[in-house]
């Protein structure tokens, strides 16, 4: 998973999960705070060159991470932008430019820009098991924590399966007209299910069988210098607020 990849790969893996967590959480309300969308982008620019130049982050894996995200962000930007007219004599619905559809693409469009910078910080620069110890800490309920795992553990689980299946279908030539490349789609899709399903079914026996009644530990790293760490980010992420609230 290259999300995980450059979380245990970055500069800052070591830095204290509270600090990085702090400074996203800054950068979510800076931008919503910004008032202007040239704020906005530009708080999304700072953060993303934190996480790219800070954390050591290749942009080539940035972009790839963030494209998802840009091209349905995209698509709803596009939507606010254009209004539906009903002409009540004939009954016909059209769709026109709205007067005031710039104006809030550009709003909504920078400051969801900023906040998924904010987002991609912490997710790209701190493992999943860090932070449901970071959670944990803040006392989040244990439910969901045990979710939160699962579903990470399954992605795993779920990508491994993919892999070998592809894998044993290319060598068949499974994939060689387009044809045979729909029908091996069809398999692959089929025997996902059936083999993510019956894994989430062995996980799940497996733990009753351990008489798993309680919530799922693991050993936590230790974090050196977490005052400092937690400092440093609290001075950076409050420049970016005071940022935000000064270019109103």
């Amino acid at each position: 998973m290259l999300i995980e990849q450059c979380a245990y790969a970055n500069r800052w893996r070591k830095a204290a999960p509270a600090a990085k967590g702090l400074f996203s959480l800054c950068g979510f309300v800076a931008a919503f705070a910004a008032a202007r969308p040239e704020t906005a982008l530009l708080v999304a620019a700072l953060v993303a060159l934190s996480t790219i130049a800070g954390a050591g982050v290749s942009p080539g894996h940035y972009l790839r991470v963030a494209l998802p995200a840009l091209a349905f962000l995209a698509l709803g930007c596009i939507s606010l932008a254009f209004s539906l007219d009903l002409n009540a004599a004939t009954g016909a619905i059209g769709l026109q430019f709205a007067p005031d559809g710039l104006g809030k693409l550009a709003a909504v469009g920078a400051r969801s820009l900023a906040a998924l910078a904010a987002l991609l910080f912490l997710a790209l620069t701190t493992p999943l098991i860090d932070l449901v110890a970071l959670l944990r800490r803040l006392k989040a309920p244990e439910t969901l924590l045990e979710i939160m795992v699962l579903c990470y553990r399954m992605l795993f689980v779920f990508s491994e399966a993919v892999h070998d299946t592809l894998t044993a279908q290319s060598a068949r030539l499974g994939y060689a007209t387009p044809r045979l490349a729909m029908r091996s789609l069809g398999g692959l899709a089929a025997n996902l299910t059936l083999q993510v399903w019956e894994r989430a079914h062995a996980l799940h026996v497996a733990a009753q069988a351990r008489n798993n009644d309680g919530p799922l530990r693991f050993m936590e790293p230790h974090f050196e210098q977490t005052a400092r760490a937690v400092g440093i980010a609290a001075t950076a992420g409050s420049g970016l607020i005071a940022l935000a609230l000064g270019l109103r």
